[in-house]
């Protein structure tokens, strides 16, 4: 019996011997891939994460400067932990750590400036993983399709990564390519992410983060569909097309698939990048007000939202024929659909912001689900105080100080914040995320809460409320009074944007003379 057992126990340790030097050996198969590695890593993560929250605040006084400080450090180490997970279970994971790391103004900031590097840390897939998805969904080799094909991605992403290609008839398009395994994965992640979350809400029942797993069950098989993606661009180049400075690279059908999408390869540098807008002649207000048309023109005329505006996928360039500033827009598997009613109640709003009319900010947060808590709302809508909310957000630019102090606000509220996003419609958190990217941008081109780009925000929101009313009514003479109105207030806004402008150049006439006064040209 002894010497079976022995004999067993030989043969059994031999298998996982060879088991283990085979995987080893073999660099195709990772480790991080198998269900048990991934599951165990995110397990111990979250239990790590968790014991730090829960034993290191323990003896200080809640609410002192002490515990603020402290509370900073275990943010931050949490942070560096989960920014940890992210990159090595990756796909799904990256994809929600990208997520967190966009809330700027939502989340406390140790976590959002730690998680943001997880948009240039994608993986990358070899090429041997890249020859095989096109040889799956296309049916050919890479050399049968392409003249040329580099090796080198463009950009790698959390999900795929693009290549740069020459057809046989010469055109140059970019090819999407799917990681091989974040299709099999993300069910499992998603799922593994759930479970999670409700254990640490069994901790910490003031911390409700199911909305964020709620958002990736719905939106991740979405962007895993490249076909969605396609139709989503086309759509918004259709609907759009008036704005002639946007420009949608076209997709190329015939090439395509569920996990391969090719289209026009354009050229451009980042949005957020100001060196290369000066080297170009770029005009860096003029580029922060066409991105705010866009948006506004998406999120109040159409309610059909790209809500992943992150610089890696908002590009601009000199346009090759007119050369005029243009903006390049990348990646269209995120999309927010608006309802109707959503959309009125968020045109209203802003309006109400824009203005100053506290009573209706009221009224239309507390019909977006915000209830008792609207102030909160508002400041998380607009990234300014309740201090400027009520005195208007459009009257005076956001300073350094009231940044930080909203930044701070965010670790202070966040058990508030977390409550907010778990009870308002499940189209605003796309919407945060979508503001927050682009307020972003906004402070890296130094362009952040203009007057103007509120002025574009009100008109489109009046469009919008018009051509709601007109279509709500069968009476030409009450649509001809709607759209009196509606001329009637745009012409308003005109004027305040003459008159603001006006008064900004006998301010730079004034600022002018003044310093001729200090330094007289010498004779």
């Amino acid at each position: 019996m002894a010497r079976r057992a022995l004999k067993l126990a030989s043969w059994t340790g031999m298998a996982l011997a060879a088991s283990g030097f085979f995987l080893y050996s073999n660099k195709y198969l990772d480790p991080n891939d198998f269900g048990a590695v991934r599951v165990g890593r995110a397990v111990a993560t979250t239990a790590v994460i968790s014991y730090d929250y829960l034993t290191s605040l323990r003896s200080v006084p809640y609410g002192s400067e002490e515990y603020l400080q402290l509370l900073s450090k275990v943010h931050l180490r949490s942070a560096r932990r989960l920014c940890e997970l992210c990159c090595a279970n990756r796909g799904t994971f990256i994809k929600v750590g990208q997520h967190l790391g966009a809330l700027d103004y939502l989340l406390p900031e140790e976590y959002t400036s730690t998680l943001k590097v997880l948009h240039s840390q994608a993986p990358q897939s070899s090429m041997q993983e890249v020859r095989r998805v096109i040889r799956e969904d296309l049916g050919k080799e890479i050399h049968d399709l392409f003249m040329s094909f580099d090796d080198t991605p463009l950009g790698a992403a959390s999900l795929a990564q693009v290549h740069k290609a020459v057809l046989h008839d010469g055109r140059t398009v970019a090819v999407k390519v799917q990681h091989p395994k974040v299709q099999a994965q993300s069910s499992k992640d998603i799922l593994l992410m759930e479970v999670l979350v409700l254990a640490v809400k069994q901790l910490f029942p003031e911390f409700e983060f199911m909305w964020l797993v709620d958002e990736a069950k719905k939106n991740l098989p979405l962007e895993l569909d490249f076909l969605n993606e396609g139709r989503n661009a086309e759509r918004v180049a259709q609907m759009l097309k008036h704005i002639d400075f946007l420009k949608v690279p076209r997709i190329y059908w015939e090439l395509s698939t569920k996990r391969v999408l090719l289209m026009e390869f354009v050229d451009g540098g980042q949005v957020n990048d100001r060196d290369y807008m000066e080297k170009n002649k770029i005009d860096v207000n003029e580029i922060s007000r066409h991105l705010g048309k866009i948006y506004s023109e998406m999120i109040f005329v159409n309610g059909f939202v790209h809500c992943d505006p992150h610089p890696g996928n908002v590009l601009v360039r000199k346009h090759p024929g007119t050369g005029r500033a243009e903006i390049v827009l990348l990646d269209h598997g995120l999309y927010q659909v608006l309802t109707e009613e959503f959309r009125l109640d968020y045109c209203h709003l802003w309006q109400s912001l824009i203005w100053t009319d506290m009573e209706r900010v009221k009224k239309y947060s507390q019909r977006l689900g915000a209830g008792d808590l609207y102030p909160l709302f508002a400041c998380m809508l607009t990234a300014r105080s309740w201090d400027s909310v009520n005195r208007g957000i459009s009257q005076a630019p956001v300073t350094a100080t009231e940044d930080s102090e909203i930044r701070n606000n965010a670790a202070n509220y966040l058990p508030e914040i977390s409550q907010l996003l778990n009870h308002v419609p499940r189209q605003m958190l796309l919407i945060f995320k979508t503001n927050d990217l682009l307020r972003g941008i906004e402070a890296a081109l130094g362009t952040r809460a203009s007057a103007s780009s509120f002025l574009n925000m009100s008109r489109c929101c009046i469009r919008a409320l018009a051509t709601h009313k007109k279509k709500s009514t069968c009476s030409s003479f009450r649509r001809a009074q709607i759209s009196f109105s509606e001329a009637f207030d745009l012409w308003q806004i005109n004027l305040h944007e003459l008159i603001l402008r006006v008064k900004g150049l006998k301010l730079a006439s004034w600022i002018l003379a003044f310093f001729c006064w200090l330094l007289p040209t010498p004779y």
